[in-house]
C-alpha cells in the first residue's frame, strides 16, 4: 500500500512542483513505484513532465473526481500517463477549476480524492500530490487523502511567516477529518548561499519550528538547472545530474526514505512490545 504524501504550501513560487517532480523521480531511481498527482488547475506538474498541451488530454484528475462525484463507474487507471523516467502521472488542466467549485455542494466533499486513491494506491509505493497554492477544497481533499505532508518553504521571511497558517490548517485536519495526518517535515528551497537573508531565514526556521516540526537537513539551492529541466520535460537528474540541485534532491530523497525506514522500525518495535 502506497505512502501518500501531499506537497503543500498556500504560497506560490516556493519550488513545490519542482520538488514533486524531483522527489518522485528520485524515489523511482531508488526502485520505488511512484504515482504523481497534479492537483492544481494550472497543470504545472503536467507541463513540467512534458505534456505541454494539457487541455487536449482526454482524461485527467478532473474526470476521475467528477466520476466519483456523480457515482459513475470509471477505470481508475484511465488517464494515467507514464513518463520516461519511470514515474506515472495523473495529469491536470483548467477543467479541475470547475471541480473545486462543484465540490462545495457535494456530500462528503472532502473525501472525493481519497475515494479515488483507495482504488489505485495498491499499485504504488508512493503517491505524491502536488497541491495548488491555496487552502481551498482541492487542497483539503489532498490533505484528507494523504498520510503526511511535506512543506516546501522559500528561504525568505514572508513565505516563512505564511507557513504558520498551513500548519494550523493541518492541525485542524487532524482533529476533524484525518487523525493519521502528520507533517513529514519542512524543506527549505531556493536557498541562495551567497546571501545573509537565506542564512538568517534558515536559522529562524530551525530555531522557531525545530522543536515542533522536523526540518529536513537537506536544503535545495537556487539554480537554473532544475527550472531548465522542466522546460524539457525532464527531472534535474536527467538534465544535469552533477548540478547542485540534482545532488540536493538526491540527498533529500534519501532523507525521505530514511524517515520511512525509521517509522517502520518504530512500528515494528511497538508491535513486538504489544504482543
Amino acid at each position: 500500500m502506497a505512502d501518500i504524501i501531499a506537497l503543500a504550501n498556500q504560497k506560490g513560487g516556493v519550488g513545490k512542483t519542482t520538488t514533486t517532480v524531483n522527489l518522485g523521480i528520485g524515489l523511482a531511481n531508488e526502485g520505488k513505484r511512484v504515482l504523481l498527482i497534479d492537483c492544481d488547475p494550472q497543470g504545472d506538474l503536467t507541463t513540467s513532465l512534458g505534456w505541454t498541451k494539457a487541455d487536449e488530454l482526454q482524461t485527467t484528475l478532473a474526470n476521475q473526481m467528477l466520476g466519483i462525484m456523480k457515482n459513475d463507474k470509471l477505470n481508475p487507471k484511465e488517464g494515467i500517463l507514464h513518463h520516461k523516467e519511470n514515474v506515472d502521472l495523473l495529469p491536470s488542466n483548467i477543467e479541475l477549476e470547475s471541480i473545486e467549485v462543484g465540490l462545495i455542494s457535494v456530500l462528503e466533499r472532502e473525501y472525493v480524492l481519497d475515494t479515488y486513491l483507495k482504488s489505485i494506491k495498491n499499485n504504488y509505493d508512493y503517491v505524491l500530490i502536488d497541491c495548488r497554492p491555496s487552502l481551498g477544497m482541492l487542497t483539503i481533499n489532498a490533505l484528507t487523502a494523504a498520510d503526511s505532508v511535506i512543506i516546501p518553504v522559500q528561504a525568505q521571511y514572508l513565505p516563512l511567516k505564511g507557513m504558520t497558517q498551513l500548519v494550523e490548517t493541518i492541525n485542524k485536519m487532524k482533529v476533524r477529518i484525518n487523525p493519521h495526518l502528520k507533517i513529514d517535515g519542512v524543506l527549505l528551497t531556493l536557498v541562495d548561499e551567497r546571501t545573509n537573508l537565506s542564512k538568517v531565514t534558515e536559522e529562524t526556521l530551525r530555531n522557531t519550528y525545530g522543536l515542533k516540526l522536523k526540518i529536513f537537513k537537506t536544503t535545495i539551492p537556487r539554480g537554473v538547472k532544475a527550472a531548465e529541466g522542466s522546460t524539457k520535460g525532464e527531472s534535474v537528474f536527467t538534465y544535469d545530474k552533477s548540478s547542485k540541485p540534482a545532488i540536493a534532491y538526491k540527498n533529500f530523497t534519501k532523507e525521505v526514505l530514511d524517515n520511512e525506514r525509521k517509522e517502520i522500525r518504530s512500528r515494528n518495535s511497538e508491535c513486538r512490545w504489544f504482543i
